[in-house]
């Protein structure tokens, strides 16, 4: 493959997978750069040789959904437990596809992680990426407007967002689910990076669920098991029935023993707040150090206020994203993601992942700037 060659599938997968395979600085995939709580692998190694080894429930673990439940102040009823949060968005949407067929058009604000335009895509619908104002807020009447005229009804939403890590507001929130009542569409909310906030805790719209609100999120990014796939979503009652039948045949169920171990852990440690608490400390710190050095180098960085992305507009030197990308890894042995693979617009952007040690960050931001003072001017 040429070096300026771009791939057909997932960017993430194309330069991550060049880390796992030839070495380097991986700032491409959302994964934490941590280990996950000792605790828990205590918990995973004392149950490992007991007899839970076949399929769980297909809605979840029962003490894992009930600790959801008391978490979020729902009913078992409204939970399933997925693999991860990418089968949830996917099991929703092939429901909703199910439900009210293909004759629709899915949104999200733009920049979007690469499943909600990917799965239209699979599907052959139409994808509108709306955009946000600089200052990351979206106008209510242009947003109705377009979601009118162009027959939208699913919309995805993200908070903290990815890669953009903009945390909507309660206001912003409400508003969307009291559009989605008024203008009839779905709204999928993709809670995922909730944990992981630098100052308040975002909003979660759980209240306020309702036949057309979904909620999404999973423990891969708070506990640092990615490769766990335990995910789980919030509905309302009316659709448990139509999503478990779908989920039968595509998911089935999560690990039986995954899911055992994480809810005697989350039982015993609190539902791992002091682990999550460190978390988030370490990830602002690396988002401090980071955006410092990328600002010294004259990279953009719009405010954002949670996530473990580093959303940054290149020097203007630098106009394209995927090949800056290449060279650096190529030369540099550091990965990360071109906007493009976000949004078309953002073709002179680029995602850097925070979620890593301070040592890999320190070793990135030496890297970066041995590249910047080779290739800049």
């Amino acid at each position: 493959m040429e070096l300026f060659e771009k791939p057909n599938g997932s960017y993430i997968s194309f330069f991550s997978n060049k880390v796992k395979m030839f070495g380097g600085i991986n700032l491409a995939q959302g994964i934490p750069g941590f280990n996950p709580p000792a605790e828990l692998i205590d918990e995973l190694n004392a149950i490992s040789k007991t007899n839970i080894h076949q399929y769980a429930p297909g809605l979840g673990n029962l003490k894992l959904l009930e600790l959801i439940a008391q978490k979020y102040n729902v009913e078992t009823a409204n939970l399933l437990v997925v693999q991860g949060a990418t089968e949830g968005l996917s099991l929703i949407y092939t429901y909703l596809l199910k439900l009210i067929g293909k004759d629709f058009s899915v949104l999200a604000f733009d920049p979007a992680y690469e499943s909600y335009s990917k799965l239209p895509e699979i599907f052959g619908q139409p994808f509108i990426a709306f955009p946000l104002a600089d200052n990351g807020s979206f106008n209510t009447d242009e947003l109705s407007a377009e979601i009118i005229n162009k027959n939208v009804k699913l919309i995805f939403v993200s908070s903290p967002g990815n890669p953009f890590g903009k945390v909507f507001s309660k206001d912003e929130v409400d508003s969307l689910v009291e559009l989605s009542g008024k203008l009839g569409f779905y709204l999928v909310f993709d809670a995922v990076y909730d944990e992981l906030y630098f100052n308040e805790s975002p909003y979660i719209p759980v209240k306020s669920l309702n036949e057309r609100l979904f909620i999404v999120s999973s423990f891969s990014k708070s506990l640092c098991i990615t490769g766990w796939r335990i995910g789980y979503k919030i509905h309302h009652k009316v659709h448990a029935a139509g999503l478990q039948s779908v989920h039968d045949y595509i998911g089935l169920c999560a690990r039986s023993l995954l899911q055992q171990a994480l809810a005697n852990y989350l039982e015993k440690y609190n539902y791992a707040e002091d682990f999550k608490a460190e978390l988030r400390q370490n990830i602002t710190q690396s988002f401090q150090s980071l955006s410092n050095g990328l600002n010294e180098q004259g990279f953009q960085i719009p405010k954002i206020d949670g996530g473990c992305f580093i959303w940054a507009e290149l020097p203007e030197e630098f106009t394209d994203g995927f090949r800056f990308a290449s060279i650096l890894y190529e030369e540099n042995k550091v990965a990360v993601i071109p906007g493009e693979h976000f949004s078309t617009s953002k073709t002179n952007w680029i995602r850097f992942n925070i979620a890593r040690p301070m040592d890999e960050i320190m070793a990135a931001e030496k890297e970066l700037t041995l590249f910047m003072q080779k290739h800049k001017g």
